[in-house]
């Protein structure tokens, strides 16, 4: 991944979240969805600071306005008590993603 992370909110944009979440958090479900794309997997477990539980793959798409990509639950046990994610992994996050981790490949030689 490059020195500068990118903005969270770039990578993922919340539905609905029953409680205000911060930036490590964004991050952190952004990673545990990722890894849930790109394996197909269903669900995750979180760990973040004081957020715990899981992410479920919803293995659907939205589109809000110009905004698409693959849906993603999560429910959390926070200092608050249980909470709640719907949260969508942008295209243009999962495309930059994409071309980060072409960046970070070893070249190829041919024999």
């Amino acid at each position: 991944m490059s020195a500068v992370a990118p903005d969270p909110w770039v990578l993922i944009s919340v539905l609905f979240s029953s409680f205000p979440m911060e930036e490590s958090l964004a991050l952190a479900l952004h990673r545990v969805a990722m890894d849930l794309y790109q394996r197909g997997d269903s669900v995750g477990v979180i760990d973040q600071g004081l957020a715990h539980g899981q992410v479920k793959n919803a293995r659907k798409e939205a589109a809000i306005g110009t905004i698409t990509g693959p849906v993603f639950e999560a429910e959390l046990e926070t200092e608050r008590g249980k909470s709640h994610v719907h949260f969508i992994l942008t295209r243009q996050g999962l495309e930059l993603m994409a071309g980060q981790a072409q960046n970070t490949r070893p070249p190829q030689y041919r024999n």
